[in-house]
């Protein structure tokens, strides 16, 4: 073989060898980069899940722990705030929700007609609270209304109370009423309700649970919406033909039977 041919195949074979080097240095920067990249899409899920953690740990509308029924209420699982006598010959039983704007209008147009009803007697409404806004908006103004509503039934205030959150009603799309500031503020209006008890029950959410089953219990009840408003079983919302005076003249008959 003559020295030219040698040399060229040494050259070869050193270039090949040259190559072979870095393909393996790629493949090392490959699988770096692979690593690194694993790491941060891991690093990357448990910054994603603290986060999600600690904004669960903010969030007021979670309800873990006993459902704790307010002073008072009645019905099945104590699920049903009365007002009014028990010996009333007629019952409204009310869903409501208190960011839900026609559970406002129906309560503009009827509550001095409930009022009248319940004062002589002659009637027993029995509210249920539910949270029907947040789930179709979001947010948690419902629940920490109701939650507010039923500390006020604690302190034997829950009807003032439930007019004065109806009175000062947020639109629809506002969660105003998922700042406990602001419900303690309308509390205020209610004489003798602001008190440290009120606010304590307020803010640490102690009926959230048993507003999150009272809504259960409305959508185990398939009802269409709110509110839905029950005359002694019967739906008397979906009447089109109900008014203040009708329902008073029937539960006026009711009365008299």
């Amino acid at each position: 073989m003559s020295e030219k041919n040698r040399d060229g195949k040494r050259t070869a074979r050193e270039r090949l060898a040259v190559e072979r080097e870095k393909q393996k240095s790629a493949d090392r920067r490959r699988r770096t980069l692979i690593v690194g990249a694993s790491v941060v899409c891991v690093l990357a899920l448990a910054a994603v899940i603290g986060v999600l953690a600690a904004n669960a740990g903010k969030d007021k509308g979670g309800s873990a722990g006993p459902a704790v029924a307010p002073s008072g209420a009645q019905g099945k699982d104590s699920l049903a705030i009365p007002v009014g006598k028990d010996g009333a010959k007629s019952t409204l039983t009310v869903w409501e929700d208190f960011r839900c704007p026609a559970c406002q209008a129906f309560e503009a147009a009827y509550r001095p007609t409930l009022h009248e009803l319940t004062d002589a007697g002659k009637l027993r409404v029995e509210y249920h609270l539910v949270r029907l806004i947040d789930g179709n908006l979001g947010g948690t103004g419902s629940l920490r209304a109701a939650n507010a509503a039923a500390c006020a039934q604690d302190a034997g205030k829950f009807r003032d109370y439930h007019d004065v959150l109806y009175a000062n009603q947020p639109k629809e799309t506002d969660d105003a009423f998922g700042d406990d500031a602001r419900l303690i503020e309308l509390a205020g209006k209610v004489n003798g309700l602001d008190t440290p008890a009120f606010r304590t029950c307020v803010k640490d959410g102690t009926h959230n649970s048993w507003v999150d089953k009272s809504h259960a219990a409305f959508k185990a009840g398939n009802f269409g919406g709110t509110p839905t408003v029950l005359l002694n079983g019967k739906n008397i919302y979906q009447d089109q033909t109900m008014t203040p005076a009708k329902l008073k003249q029937m539960v006026e008959d009711a009365a008299k039977g």
